[in-house]
């Protein structure tokens, strides 16, 4: 039995690639630094290919459990949309992160003609400083631009990126990405979701026997970011964006004190200006289970997968960190 076989998770399709970019127009980059002790990166997602400042998308977001450095979240909560692509990277990187994705935007606007008096990047993290020397800071706006420069509907999942130096259950975490679809009025939509893993208490992990000593308890972070061509308002969004604890809590995580849980939704579904108006579909409320399962099992996948690509790796220290093949084949 391969270990694929033996984590398949959930009962709904999943896309062609089962990746968040099956969500057509949904593009992924990342830049990977490994410098001497800095073991970390960038990854970013961009909703579709145009100008996000001029064509925004419909966003929410959800925070579970808020220890966390997350920058752009409280204009996403207010108005409802995205403006600029998601940026995932570590803790002490965002601020340097942000700057770089407002001269991108700055510079797409003026080649564009538009003139830009504001702009709200948001940009996730985790911490990864049992495998990198932080507080280096080794992410910048040239390693932001090669990431978007990489961005495509093919992507590598695994320490790649924002995933490098990301430990999740005390095993190699990374990043990892699934989606699932559903059949609507006879209609195709997809739910993908990425995550950038790095929590987890090595007891509780629910899909194999771990000692309880590579990580002790629930801390770290996870950032999962959900996108959709599903008509959703960024109320509706937020419901989703809530089931990507189900997921989360199927692996065996509490969301404990120490760990930031934060997930970030857009769809890609149009909107259209009506005079003083936008015109938009939405789903029916009462259909809302079949994403919320969606959602949940992709969720919970992605996370596997970020550990079923991440290779064996060591810390800052020497400590080794084992991955979830090695754990599986019942090596060492």
């Amino acid at each position: 039995m391969t270990e694929t076989t033996r984590l398949r998770v959930g009962s709904l399709p999943h896309g062609p690639r089962n990746l968040l970019s099956d969500v057509p127009g949904v593009t992924v980059g990342h830049c990977t630094v490994d410098e001497g002790d800095c073991h970390t990166g960038v990854t970013v997602v961009l909703p579709h290919g145009g100008n996000l400042f001029t064509e925004k998308v419909t966003a929410a977001s959800c925070v579970f459990n808020g220890y966390g450095k997350t920058l752009g979240l409280v204009q996403v909560e207010e108005l409802g949309t995205i403006e600029t692509p998601i940026a995932l990277t570590n803790t002490l990187n965002v601020g340097r992160v942000h700057d770089a994705l407002v001269s991108v935007m700055a510079e797409r606007c003026a080649r564009d003609g538009v003139r830009l008096t504001s702009v709200n990047p948001v940009v996730c993290e985790c911490n990864d400083a049992r495998m990198s020397d932080i507080v280096r800071r080794p992410v910048g706006e040239a390693e932001v631009r090669q990431a978007l420069a990489a961005a495509s509907a093919d992507f590598a999942q695994g320490a790649v990126g924002a995933g490098r130096g990301t430990i999740c259950y005390g095993m190699k975490g990374g990043i990892g990405s699934a989606s699932r679809r559903l059949q609507l009025d006879g209609e195709t939509f997809t739910i993908g979701v990425l995550v950038q893993s790095n929590y987890g208490a090595s007891a509780d992990f629910n899909r194999a026997e771990l000692p309880p000593d590579w990580a002790e308890s629930d801390q770290g972070s996870i950032i999962l970011i959900v996108a959709t061509d599903l008509p959703l308002s960024c109320r509706q969004l937020k419901r989703l964006l809530r089931r990507c604890s189900v997921g989360m809590a199927r692996l065996g995580s509490y969301i404990g004190h120490g760990s930031g849980e934060i997930a970030v939704g857009f769809t890609t579904a149009p909107r259209t200006a009506a005079g003083s108006f936008t015109v938009q579909r939405s789903l029916r409320e009462e259909l809302m289970n079949q994403p919320f399962r969606a959602v949940g099992e992709a969720a919970e996948e992605a996370i596997l997968q970020s550990l079923l690509h991440a290779e064996p790796d060591r810390m800052l220290d020497g400590t080794p960190v084992r991955s979830l093949r090695e754990v599986l084949r019942g090596d060492g």
